[in-house]
């Protein structure tokens, strides 16, 4: 499971990991607005849908920079830019401050996914791909399990630790990147000047985009509906840390045995597979009323999480020619942009307007539709005319 994979690889795994041991802010954004910021629900659902904005044009403008001046520079940059975004945050008061220094965050926060994925494309043979990218979810979720936890506890002694901790490790991250990481990209597709926006012209790589954003608009239901709906059944900030954290956990235990099980498998049915439990886990929670009850949807939409963890980000790396690798998964990452910016926005209405229990029972027919079209779908190939 682990052999086989170069040492930068796993130089770029271990950054990662303390990246995330320090992500501490997302998991509790939500109630850090609504508590110490005083911000209305409907208030805090637009603050972090401007989070997505900025994650949605993180994405194809990370995939374009790591193509044209490459990984490396794109990820000392695009790294300790977020740290000081974070810090912005951190000072942020006033709603519209606060607005501001969100998009920015989501902005500059996740620049660097994209130079990410296409470094591991650059450095893992496409047999691989799925086993690289499904440990480098391994190890940003058990960095993600602690950070949450951690968080929790941290929230109790001062927010603002919180946002240092996280600037913190993101500026340890863009240490390890200029001093042990070299360029992976190839000199000849450095001098490659493909616009940004070619692969909008490969139709089915464009709908797998779609159907990755209707699954990450679930999921960004963890930051913004889900701890206040979680808050109103009267659990505390520090117990949210722990349930959320459990997600983490179920994924560094048992991810690398899903993924070996489900191998054999087609892509696409996987993913249709992971796009019905991961409906299903989220729609149990309108009918969960204590701790153990959201542990269990947590634990269901986990294990559907677990099931598509490595694959969509190795589905842009095959899909893409080797000079387009940053700006398909830059549209990749745009999609999960996409998802933080439209998630937020539609569930904190839907749950203002309609409550929790519509909100929540709706995800059940979002999961069937991921299902339906992944398997109208397929599994993706390489277009030849596009190898070049």
């Amino acid at each position: 499971m682990l052999s086989g994979l170069p040492k930068t690889y796993w130089i770029l795994w271990t950054g990662a990991l303390i990246n995330r041991l320090g992500g501490f802010v997302m998991p509790l954004l939500a109630l850090y607005l609504s508590g110490p910021r005083g911000l209305r629900v409907e208030q805090v659902g637009l603050v972090l849908t401007l989070f997505g904005a900025g994650a949605l044009c993180a994405g194809p403008v990370g995939g374009f920079l790591a193509d044209r001046i490459g990984r490396r520079r794109t990820l000392i940059a695009a790294l300790v830019f977020g740290a000081l975004a974070m810090l912005h945050l951190a000072f942020a008061r006033a709603p519209a401050h606060i607005a501001i220094a969100t998009f920015l965050l989501g902005l500059l926060g996740d620049l660097y996914r994209p130079a990410v994925s296409a470094a591991v494309a650059d450095l893992v043979p496409s047999q691989d791909r799925v086993r690289a990218y499904g440990l480098l979810y391994w190890a940003v979720n058990l960095g993600f399990a602690v950070g949450s936890a951690l968080g929790g506890a941290l929230a109790a002694r001062g927010w603002y630790l919180l946002f240092f901790g996280d600037a913190a490790t993101t500026l340890a991250y863009a240490a390890i990147v200029w001093l042990r990481i070299p360029e992976t990209q190839h000199a000849s597709e450095a001098t490659s000047r493909p616009p940004p926006w070619a692969p909008l012209g490969d139709a089915p790589f464009v709908a797998f985009c779609f159907l990755t954003m209707l699954v990450w608009m679930m999921f960004f239901q963890v930051w913004t509906t889900l701890p206040i709906d979680m808050h109103n059944h009267g659990i505390e900030p520090s117990t949210y840390g722990s349930l959320i954290a459990l997600n983490g956990v179920l994924i560094f235990a048992l991810q690398p045995f899903v993924a070996r099980a489900l191998s054999r498998f087609a892509r696409h049915r996987v993913l249709a597979f992971a796009g019905l439990l991961v409906g299903s886990g989220f729609g149990l929670t309108a009918v969960m009323q204590t701790a153990r009850g959201f542990a269990l949807s947590i634990a269901v939409w986990t294990l559907g999480e677990i099931v598509m963890a490595g694959i969509g980000p190795a589905v842009a790396a095959d899909a893409a020619p080797p000079r387009l690798r940053g700006a398909y998964q830059g549209l990749f990452h745009g999609a999960i942009g996409a998802a933080a910016l439209l998630g937020p926005m539609i569930g904190s209405q839907v749950m203002g307007r309609y409550g929790a229990n519509a909100l929540w029972t709706s995800c059940i027919g979002f999961g069937a539709l991921i299902a339906a079209g992944q398997l109208s779908l397929g599994t993706l190939r390489r277009h030849p005319e596009l190898a070049t």
